[in-house]
Order: C-alpha cells, then structure tokens, then sequence
C-alpha cells in the first residue's frame, strides 16, 4: 500500500488521520512497500520513546494506513524495537517441507499392514523396530523410529490407500430384544410394577484417588396400588440383583405379579432378568425414547421416599443388610398401610386431552387403594387374605407407625455415622 502524506509531519496529525478528519490519498504496493513505509514512520517519530498513549495512536495510524492486523503490527513493531528495521522474515515462497519418509516407506507400511493383517500402529511400529533392529532388514530405518501418530497419519495419505485396501461388507444383526418398548397397561389391575435404581453416594479418600461406592437400592412400585418396596443391595451386579429381584417379584408384593417395567439399564435388561421373568410368567416392558412420564411413578418416589429416608449421603455397602431389615420390617409396613397417596382420576376435556383431576376423597394409602379395587380378594396370591392384611393395617396406628418409623431410622443411622466419622 503506497501512502502519500505530506502533511503528516507530528502525532495531532496522526490523531486526526485515524479519526478520519483528514484526507489522504491510498493506492496499494507490495508487502515489502508497506513494510518500508513502517519502518520509516517508526523512524520519523521515534517510537521506542513515545509514551504509551503516543504508541497506541502510532500503531492505529498504522493499522489504518497498511491495513495489517493489529497482531501484525505488533510483530513488526517489535521487530524494529529490536533491530531498527522491518524486513520480510518468510522463507522463500512455494519451498515445499523436506519429506522424511519417502513414497518407498509408505509403500512398504502398507506391506507390512497386509502381512499382518491391519494391527494395531503401537503393534506395526513394534514390527517394525524388530525387522530393522533384530532381523537387520535396512528397508525399515526410518520406519523403526516412527512415532504412532505418525504412522496412522500415513495411513491416511492416498499412497497408502492405494496399496491397503480393505473392503467389508455390512453385515445382517438379528439380534433378539430383551423387553418390549411400551407403556404397560394394568387396565385397573395390580401387579404391574415399575422398578428403578437408586445411588446413596460415592466416598473419596482423603487423597481424593480412590472413589468407594455406597448401596443401592432397588425401588419397585406398583402402578396401580402404589404399593411400594425398597431393597438395598452393594452392587448392581447379577450376583446381588438376581436374587433380590426374584424375592420381590414372589414374596413382597401380596398380589400377583403380571408385569415388570424398567427403564434401559443394563442391571435389568439383561439375559438373565429375561430368563427369570420367563419363568415366573411376568411381562417385561422397558421405556420409550422421548417419553419421560413411561416410569416417572417410580421416579416420583426415589425423591418423595427412599431420599427422604436415607438423604443424599454416602452409606457403605456393608450396611446394606441392616438397610434391609430396616426397609422390610419397618418402613414397608409403614408405607403401604400408613402413608396416603394421591390417586388421580382421568378425564377427557373438550379438546380430548386427558387431564388428571387429584381429589381429596381419592386421598388413600396402598392397602386401602387395593381394598377398594372390584373383585380385590381375586388379585392376591395364594397364601394371602384381605383379612391379614386389615390384621396388619390395624396393628398400629398411623402417628404410632410414623414414630416407630423415627425410632428406629436413627437406631440404624448410629452405626452408619460413627463408621464415617471414624473413616474420615
């Protein structure tokens, strides 16, 4: 860029030149034009002297007038700080990089790929030191010092593909689903469980290298009753949740089990699980994509329960048997015979959405909600009467059953917070 400024001769000049208050007149040159005409400007002003404010309008004139980067001004300003002068510091135009490995090396890369049939490049560059090193084959010099980003970047180039190319074709999977993804529909029966799992927290060391796990839980409820159980096991491992799994869905609920939903966690949807529940005749349905309400009941429940129980804490998986006791013997009973529910009642409006009306009278715990079912007694499985379970109902008051439920919830948070304390 050639600049003609005769009247440019102090800094006010510069000042109103960049604020445009002034006209000049522009016709581009060459870099090496612009880079003389730095350099003279630094020289007429005397920049390494100037003060701050009178550097920064120095290199705004600049700026302007070449039409270089404020970061490119800035190089060559440096560049006369420390020489006096601005010079053009690019290597030669269009000289190409020296090439360390040759088209030959490529070409045999992609030989020693075939033989070995594709390995992996740490494998390839192992070979490779071993053929030039042990076997004394001098085809491999440069190939033995190889680094592996290296080597799969040649692996790119179209020299190699050319030479090493490895077609497959796409192969059929059929491969059978475990669970179908739907919605269960209880249709007003109970039995149709959804099932969810729950972390009580993970533990550092002091260190903060080691993280040890807590319990889980396994929290089912029914969809119908919202008749609940909450089980502790230390791992979500088939050795612990097989076992569990097969106790509540025989023995825990007093009704018959017909269905089981879960969310897509592998510690369900395995072979094992499907085994199970074939045997035990019980429908297997696992959540949608993009429908978060399909297990929300259960969900609802990890917050509204088992949180408000056990906390956010981390509580080790040794106490997961005495969590066990406490959620079998204690806090069962108390939810399933002693803390109310909300049933809603489904309707139709007139745009024919359904809306979810929660009313007082419908207000019920679990037992009271399966009492009030037509044909209840028919839904129990054997060895189960509604007789026992009003035994059972009547046993304790509710405010007795909440009290006893705080009793012992902090007998088995004892021992829990001394080993803490005494871990830390």
């Amino acid at each position: 860029m050639k600049l003609t400024t005769p009247r440019v001769r102090t800094l006010q000049d510069l000042r109103d030149f960049t604020a445009g208050n002034d006209a000049f007149d522009l016709e581009p040159v060459s870099r090496c034009d612009a880079y003389r005409f730095i350099e003279a400007t630094c020289k007429q002003f005397d920049y390494p002297h100037l003060g701050k404010a009178d550097k920064g309008a120095l290199k705004a004139y600049l700026g302007k007038a070449t039409g270089l980067s404020r970061a490119q001004l800035t190089r060559l300003i440096k560049q006369y700080r420390e020489t006096r002068a601005v010079r053009d510091r690019r290597g030669t135009p269009g000289k190409p990089y020296q090439r360390h490995y040759t088209p030959e090396d490529v070409a045999l890369l992609a030989e020693t790929d075939r033989l070995h049939e594709n390995l992996s490049g740490p494998a390839i560059r192992r070979i490779c030191q071993r053929q030039h090193q042990e076997f004394g084959d001098e085809r491999y010099q440069r190939l033995a010092s190889i680094s592996v980003g290296h080597l799969y970047r040649l692996r790119k180039t179209p020299a190699y593909r050319r030479q090493n190319r490895r077609f497959q074709s796409t192969q059929s999977v059929q491969a059978p689903t475990i669970g179908e993804r739907r919605r269960p529909q209880p249709d007003g029966r109970p039995g149709f469980l959804r099932i969810d799992t729950v972390h009580q927290g993970d533990l550092r060391d002091l260190g903060g290298c080691e993280t040890v796990k807590g319990v889980y839980y396994l929290n089912v409820v029914d969809a119908v009753t919202q008749w609940e159980s909450v089980v502790a096991v230390p791992a979500l491992t088939r050795q612990f949740v097989q076992p569990v799994l097969r106790l509540v869905l025989v023995q825990t609920f007093p009704f018959e089990v017909l269905g089981l939903h879960a969310d897509n966690g592998s510690e369900f949807v395995n072979r094992a699980t499907e085994a199970l529940l074939r045997e035990l005749e019980v429908e297997f349905t696992r959540s949608r994509a993009r429908h978060s309400n399909d297990n929300g009941l259960v969900e609802s429940k990890n917050a509204s329960v088992v949180r408000k129980q056990f906390g956010y804490g981390h509580i080790p998986v040794g106490f997961h048997e005495d969590l066990n006791g406490f959620t079998a013997g204690v806090l069962a009973e108390h939810l399933n015979f002693h803390r109310p529910c909300w049933f809603p009642r489904e309707a139709i409006d007139g745009k024919g959405r359904i809306v979810r009306r929660y009313r007082a009278q419908d207000l019920m715990t679990p037992y009271e909600k399966l009492r009030s079912l037509p044909n209840a007694a028919s839904f129990l499985r054997p060895g189960v009467t509604l007789e026992q379970l009003e035994v059972q109902a009547r046993r304790l008051s509710d405010n007795d059953s909440a009290a006893r439920l705080l009793r012992e919830r902090k007998k088995l948070f004892g021992p829990i917070f001394a080993s803490l304390a005494s871990a830390a």
